[in-house]
């Protein structure tokens, strides 16, 4: 764990409890629920102490890419201004990935299991994305940032990151256009098929504007997995869907099924009996239009039926 995020601990929960207060006489939020937040807490703190020893075998490698590094970026204040957008675009594809193959959604989806949305959630990491995390960002100390440099610009975006998760704030006017805000992430947490995979940003929306990825805020966010989970038990949130994807993995047809569960997109299957999100973006626009072609069509007005 850096020192940044030593220090932000207490800021958290601080923040959490503040959240809490503000939120109790609020109708326009869900708040708090004891266990759901306990579990996330436990997630949060077991996520630290396997980072802090997983941090430490990434160190190793981004010394050993900054030797043949690129370019001879120094530490000062153009390069921090140059870093924090190249590490929010690493973050991006880490993010999108993590969205888009099951492997990588298997140790990511534990960060969407909550069916709230509060401080609290921002806490909820996962146990197992340390160790199939750092790869992406590994041309940065190629390239030629020093990679104490690295590792502090990923904290400064875990602690941006952790004020996005909150129903408290609406909208936020201009910042909207360039900057992820609570209102995007809150997209990115929804179940709802339209937000599915949707804004993976972590600093900068203007990524997800580039990629094809942004919804904006519109219709109310449910929250949660497409499939929700059922436990407060960290351990069970941690690697149900491990155990899901290697049983599934185990037990197909052939190597090509089998590799299809590990590396296809989550929710893919060979006999289509589930979906991935793309395919139930589709089948939600088809149904869309099929209502509206069905809908009867509104009545002339006179003028229009005498001609």
């Amino acid at each position: 764990m850096s020192i940044l995020i030593a220090f932000a601990v207490p800021m958290f929960v601080g923040c959490i409890v503040l959240e809490y207060l503000l939120a109790r006489d609020r109708d326009d939020v869900r708040g708090f629920e004891a266990r759901d937040t306990v579990a996330s807490l436990a997630m949060g703190i077991g996520n630290v102490g396997i980072a802090a020893v997983t941090k430490g075998g990434a160190y190793v490698v981004y010394v050993g890419l900054y030797q043949a590094r690129l370019f001879d970026i120094p530490n000062v204040w153009w390069a921090w201004a140059l870093l924090i957008p190249c590490e929010d675009f690493c973050y991006y594809w880490f993010h999108r990935a993590s969205h888009e193959v099951r492997l990588l959604w298997a140790a990511h989806e534990n960060h969407h299991s909550s069916r709230h949305y509060n401080f609290s959630t921002a806490l909820r990491q996962s146990w197992t994305t340390p160790l199939t995390g750092p790869i992406f960002w590994l041309p940065l100390a190629l390239l030629g940032f020093e990679p104490l440099m690295v590792l502090t610009a990923q904290s400064i975006s875990l602690v941006y990151q952790f004020f996005l998760h909150t129903e408290l704030v609406k909208r936020l006017g201009p910042c909207e256009a360039v900057m992820n805000t609570p209102s995007h992430h809150r997209v990115h947490h929804g179940r709802n098929v339209r937000y599915l995979d949707r804004n993976y940003a972590g600093i900068f929306i203007v990524w997800d504007k580039l990629f094809g990825s942004f919804e904006p805020e519109g219709q109310p966010v449910d929250y949660g997995l497409t499939t929700n989970i059922r436990t407060f038990n960290p351990v069970r949130i941690a690697f149900h869907e491990w155990a899901t994807m290697l049983r599934q993995a185990h037990a197909a047809a052939s190597l090509r099924d089998a590799l299809g569960y590990l590396f296809g997109a989550p929710g893919w299957s060979p006999d289509g009996t589930t979906r991935t999100a793309k395919e139930m973006q589709r089948a939600d626009v088809t149904a869309t239009q099929r209502q509206l072609s069905d809908a009867p069509s509104p009545p002339r007005s006179g003028a229009a039926a005498a001609a």
